[in-house]
């Protein structure tokens, strides 16, 4: 295995952070040039950051969102340099609305930093 490879265990870790809610803790596991597309936005990858500051920008609206966000049921694959993480996301949003979906995040890694974070979430309908 490489640098360049993700591993089971620093997934593990990435969904501890962001269940601690630490910003600074979740922004250790990134590249300074890294790129966040999140499910919901105006393009076909969603909403789109890039970089670092952008990146932080981007999971702290979904921390202040979500204020009681949780990943659990967690699963995690790897290869090469790519991570994939499944899981269950659950919190109630600052309206007020109850969440519970599944999703996925797809991982790019480079000398053992996230370069890019690519989510996926299942569209629930009444």
């Amino acid at each position: 295995m490489t640098s360049h490879e993700a591993t089971v265990e620093t997934l593990k870790a990435v969904l501890e952070a962001f269940n601690s809610h630490d910003l600074d803790r979740i922004m250790s596991f990134f590249s300074e040039d890294c790129i966040l597309e999140m499910p919901r936005g105006p393009d076909p990858w969603g909403s789109r950051y890039v970089g670092a500051a952008a990146v932080k920008d981007g999971l702290r609206s979904r921390l202040e969102g979500i204020p009681d966000v949780h990943y659990g049921q967690d699963a995690h694959f790897v290869s090469g340099n790519t991570g994939v993480s499944q899981w269950t996301l659950r919190g109630t949003s600052i309206k007020g609305e109850h969440i519970d979906v599944r999703g996925c995040d797809f991982f790019t890694f480079r000398d053992g930093k996230i370069v890019k974070k690519d989510s996926y979430c299942k569209i629930r309908e009444a």
